[in-house]
């Protein structure tokens, strides 16, 4: 399997800081639940939150639609539930990708069930071309096309999540 550089590490970092001052902005002098999606996202996450000025409370769940392939099963797995209140705080979802947007639509809804005071999605990449939804992401690393992409948390069966910079399976 060969892999092709696509981000670089350095890039993913400048964009990941740059993120990360624009919540402080919309964030400040508040509270904020960070839920971060598994395993995907975890990379993402820590860098991003370290970047925040503001409180931060994290929880994690993990969710499930790709098992070991290279699209989308279409069905939505919960396969770890969120730990945390959130009812009347602020939210921030954290993804690794939005790509045909089942995942964060699926999300969004399971969050807003608890109330929530606000509800923001940050995302690394965004396949915008081909992503079905009907809101705006809030906080957007990279704009990519339609490729499969590895690194930086991101895998193929379970693979290739520890490169540091953003890479095309070919």
């Amino acid at each position: 399997m060969k892999l092709t550089r696509f981000i670089s590490a350095s890039a993913v970092q400048k964009r990941v800081a740059e993120l990360g001052l624009k919540i402080n902005r919309d964030f400040k002098n508040k509270n904020l639940v960070v839920i971060c999606v598994l395993n995907g996202a975890f990379m993402f996450c820590s860098d991003l939150i370290k970047h925040l000025k503001v409180d931060v409370e994290i929880d994690f769940i993990k969710l499930s639609s790709y098992r070991n392939a290279k699209t989308s099963s279409g069905k939505i797995n919960v396969l770890k539930k969120l730990n945390c209140e959130i009812y009347r705080k602020n939210v921030l979802i954290v993804e690794d990708i939005v790509d045909t947007g089942l995942t964060i639509k699926y999300l969004i809804n399971l969050v807003k069930k608890h109330s929530p005071s606000s509800v923001k999605v940050a995302t690394l990449l965004h396949k915008s071309d081909v992503s079905n939804i009907d809101f705006k992401l809030d906080y957007v690393g990279f704009d990519i096309e339609n490729k499969f992409v590895v690194g930086y948390g991101l895998d193929y069966a379970q693979k290739f999540r520890n490169l540091k910079g953003i890479y095309l399976m070919n």
